[in-house]
């Protein structure tokens, strides 16, 4: 299996196990991707997810070797369907929940377009992410020139699609790309770690507070607005807001504690 899962209480992490390509994605890891992600859709015990690369790359992109060997193959993931399955697999999916990127080593290419589709990233301090396919003529096609300026502002974003240039772990913090820099090897336990965080808040107010962000993207404020007030209504009529009021009442989390 080039793709594998792990599953720890609420976490479920989905590994990419290529080491011999520095888990580039074939066709098939693609398919194993988009499926691993639906099963964790699927699975009402998993909270939030983890994207981790094993043997210390995140992920050198598509595979252009296997391309280069057997492009009608590599075409078959190709398909104008929105709906349907992305080139690199779960990148046009829109998730009820949260995934995090645990990132090592190159993250590179189509590696950063899977790392931006993620929630949050998690980079490890010697990481290293660009649009290394510049050199190449392989344009991006999961999400990298909508999401990238979505997350660190059109110039920022220009920048790395154009020159095609690497970004340290710092650079990539201070411009908002990860979320968090850790010491080399504890990306993964650090991602983990979060995602059980994220696991243990009351669920319906932070899937919805997540939804109304990601579909009031693009919308006029006002549109935005409404989106977030039917979501947040939903959330009050789940009783989750009102059982939450009763345990800070009763002294839980106070001065801020998680």
């Amino acid at each position: 299996m080039q793709v594998e899962v792990e599953k720890s209480g609420k976490v479920y992490t989905v590994i990419i196990n290529r080491p011999e390509v520095k888990n580039a994605i074939d066709y098939e890891t693609s398919r194993q991707l988009a499926e691993a992600f639906r099963a964790f859709e699927s699975d009402g015990s998993a909270c939030a997810a983890v994207l981790w690369g094993a043997h210390g790359t995140f992920c050198a992109g598509a595979d252009l070797k296997a391309l280069a060997a057997d492009p009608l193959q590599e075409a078959g993931r190709l398909n104008e369907d929105m709906a349907a399955e992305g080139p690199l697999g779960p990148t046009r999916m829109l998730l009820s929940k949260p995934v995090i990127a645990a990132i090592s080593g190159y993250c590179v290419a189509g590696g950063v377009e899977l790392a931006i589709w993620c929630d949050l990233r998690v980079a490890e301090e010697d990481a290293v992410l660009g649009i290394f396919e510049r050199r190449f003529g392989v344009p991006l096609i999961d999400g990298g020139t909508q999401r990238l300026p979505r997350l660190i502002g059109m110039s920022r974003a220009l920048d790395m699609i154009l020159t095609g240039r690497p970004v340290g772990a710092r650079e990539a913090l201070e411009m908002g790309l990860v979320n968090r820099v850790v010491e080399k090897g504890l990306a993964r336990e650090a991602a983990e770690e979060l995602a059980a965080q994220l696991g243990e808040f009351p669920q319906t107010c932070m899937r919805n507070d997540r939804e109304a962000l990601y579909r009031g993207i693009g919308r006029n404020f006002e549109e935005g607005l409404e989106l977030e007030y039917k979501l947040g209504i939903k959330t009050l009529e789940s009783g989750e807001s009102v059982s939450g009021a009763g345990r800070f009442t009763s002294g839980e989390g106070k001065h801020g504690t998680f």
